[in-house]
């Protein structure tokens, strides 16, 4: 009996973890993501697991940046996943994905070169990103494309990778707010076309409303996203900088976010969620509480205000 007894507690504490760290997405539908690009800030390991130990509702982290480099390496940021600079945080990663939260992978980003080998040779790059996702487990593959890439070479990728994984996997998008406008962007890509063709095969946008392309100050700028007509609210997730030492642009203070997140709830009930840019220094905590700013905003997208 006493065997019994701790199985049985060791699968509620699992259960409970599991509910807290999905509840935003549990009661709404919508995500809380984080992007999770520093691991070490001044030499000092930085931990994601704050995020499920507090409960905060966080349901995706991706994990960047992936890069697909010339010689044929695959490189997390300046080092091959691989290394042991990487042990500990694949470890933790495993734990939270125990615990609901789904690890993702970011591709691409500032650092250009990955998409540009993917649309003219395929055959050899695209071999790189399937083997990461599948030695690591990943739930998903996030596609932030700011270099020029064709439209069918993008297509290709989102096709092949449901292909390879299947239809649970998650294919996201990073585009800036006006490319799901109507307007331009980083990447030169139509996202219009893109959203027509391959809607049903991209689970969400990780929408850029920072660095330039907007803020969320207020709702203008996803209110035109939705008013263009082409991607609706359930698929656009209002990103935005967790800090403005991210970036310098586009940051708006916890409170204001908040309200604005609350108007969005109010306007679209299939809004998608929010994602931050990025984990480590967010506030209100800061440095030594990052995992504050998750759980602010997920009372908000369960609760409304």
């Amino acid at each position: 009996m006493r065997k019994l007894g701790i199985a049985l507690g060791s699968v509620l504490i699992v259960l409970f973890s599991l509910l807290g760290a999905t509840t935003a997405q549990a009661a709404t539908g919508r995500h809380v993501v984080l992007y999770y690009q520093t691991q070490y800030d001044n030499g000092r390991y930085v931990s994601p697991l704050d995020l499920t130990s507090h409960r905060t509702g966080t349901t995706d982290l991706i994990v960047g940046a992936v890069h697909l480099n010339a010689n044929g390496v695959v490189h997390l940021n300046d080092d091959p996943p691989n290394s042991p600079r990487y042990t500990q945080m694949w470890t933790d990663l495993r734990t939270m994905r125990q615990q609901g939260v789904r690890v993702i992978a970011m591709l691409g980003g500032a650092g250009r070169g990955s998409f540009q080998r993917l649309d003219t040779d395929f055959a050899t790059y695209y071999p790189l990103l399937k083997n990461l996702v599948t030695t690591y487990r990943l739930d998903g593959v996030d596609l932030d494309v700011e270099e020029s890439m064709s439209l069918p070479g993008l297509e290709r990728v989102i096709d092949a990778l449901r292909a390879d994984f299947g239809p649970g996997f998650l294919v996201t998008l990073a585009p800036v707010a006006p490319e799901l406008s109507g307007g331009g962007g980083l990447s030169g890509v139509d996202y219009d076309a893109l959203y027509r063709d391959k809607g049903r095969e991209i689970s969400w946008f990780n929408t850029q409303f920072y660095c330039g392309w907007g803020d969320l100050s207020s709702t203008s700028g996803y209110d035109d996203i939705i008013r263009h007509g082409v991607v609706p609210a359930s698929k656009v997730v209002a990103g935005t900088l967790t800090n403005p030492a991210n970036c310098g642009s586009g940051y708006v203070d916890p409170s204001i976010l908040k309200s604005t997140l609350g108007q969005l709830i109010q306007r679209y009930p299939d809004f998608a969620g929010v994602d931050g840019w990025e984990y480590f220094n967010s506030l209100p905590g800061g440095t030594s509480a990052p995992w504050q700013w998750a759980a602010e905003v997920s009372s908000v997208l369960v609760h409304g205000s």
